[in-house]
């Protein structure tokens, strides 16, 4: 059973946070004349990289120092409205207390900045479980690329098949699938159905390690 790895995405599977940065995203796009309808958050901005979503919104050529710039501006507008409320996604922390005990490695691989997931794991304290720590900074390419969840495997020193994601946006999925890794869907973000995974939960109360892994084994 330990020949399987798990990893996670950050944003609506560790933390719901998905309401707030989408507050903080059509404050920080209203700040600079643009307004985003629910179909534009969904096809290019949840799950990619703040370096491919803000020039994709402003339609211009950006320095990295301006990408920065305007990348951390909106993760402190995030930050700031979701702190009074930050929880994890309910029964988390004893699934990863059970994977831990049973020696499964596991692996965080988000497209967020590492400012942000630094903030969720002071907030939530879960650090402590993960050897592997991947964000936006650890890639060239963002989701639906698959790089991230190739080199979460590579550090990981498993072959993606044996990595289990966690994932709850479209282009997560794909880039988990992409890179040959088996899904589990979040239905934070989106259904069963839109997800399209094998598998789907609500949150973690609902399977068991031991469980997931004999659905994949």
């Amino acid at each position: 059973m330990n020949s399987f790895a798990l990893v996670f995405d950050m944003d609506g599977v560790i933390v719901d946070t998905n309401p707030y940065h989408k507050t903080a995203l059509r404050q920080f796009a209203e700040k600079y004349g643009h307004a985003l309808s629910e179909e534009e958050l969904i096809k290019k901005i949840y799950g990619r990289t703040n370096k491919d979503w803000i020039a994709n919104l402003f339609q211009r050529p950006m320095t990295a120092t301006e990408l920065a710039a305007f990348g951390e501006e909106k993760e402190a507008l995030f930050r700031a409205i979701y702190e009074k409320v930050i929880c994890e996604v309910n029964g988390l922390t004893t699934f990863l207390e059970e994977a831990h005990s049973q020696g499964i490695k596991m692996a965080i691989g988000t497209s967020a900045p590492r400012s942000n997931v630094d903030f969720v794991l002071e907030h939530t304290g879960i650090g402590k479980f993960f050897s592997v720590i991947l964000d936006e900074s650890h890639v060239m390419h963002g989701k639906p690329n698959p790089e991230i969840y190739i080199k979460c495997a590579q550090q990981l020193n498993l072959p993606p098949a044996q990595c289990i994601v966690f994932e709850d946006s479209l282009s997560g999925v794909a880039s988990a699938k992409t890179a040959g890794c088996p899904v589990v869907g979040v239905a934070t973000t989106h259904t069963g159905q839109e997800l399209g995974t094998k598998i789907v939960i609500n949150d973690f109360t609902e399977l068991s390690p031991t469980e997931l892994i004999h659905r994949f084994a």
